[in-house]
């Protein structure tokens, strides 16, 4: 079982502030599942604008830190560390729910697993949680790829 600290994550994804969603990987399986943390804070960049009186965490972003956990998962599976001549796209989504908010202080656990895998096409069953409650729920698809020089 894997765990990373967020110097270890910054080496799996090309992700830098305030992109960057995952502080930490709990526990990871190599090609089955991960387990990933991230601190939500009153500090993030897009609360003064998205809600600003009722502050809550955009659900694409939500659904974003799934993706950047179902990456790292896919790295690990694969062996690899992204560089510069390759990337992992986010490719798809399908029957996302969102079913409470995200807020400052909340810390979102997020869990994806491989469903499916083939020719660098992964397929992952995700859900967000906050204190074991339901924040999210969807299935990703992500693609990795060789950049051309």
């Amino acid at each position: 079982m894997t765990t990373l600290d967020v110097q270890q994550v910054l080496e799996y994804l090309p992700h830098r502030f305030p992109m960057l969603l995952i502080d930490r990987v709990l526990e990871c399986e190599s090609g089955k599942s991960i387990k990933a943390l991230k601190n939500v804070t009153i500090n993030e960049p897009f609360f003064p604008g998205h809600y600003p009186h009722q502050p809550v965490m955009p659900g694409v972003l939500v659904i974003e830190a799934l993706a950047q956990a179902a990456a790292i998962l896919s790295f690990i599976t694969l062996g690899i560390k992204p560089d510069d001549q390759s990337v992992y796209y986010f490719a798809g989504i399908d029957n996302a729910r969102f079913k409470r908010p995200v807020v400052p202080g909340d810390q979102l656990i997020l869990e994806a697993t491989l469903t499916r895998s083939m020719r660098g096409i992964g397929k992952y069953s995700v859900v967000a949680r906050v204190d074991g409650v339901v924040a999210a729920e969807a299935e990703l698809m992500a693609v990795y790829r060789k950049n051309e020089p």
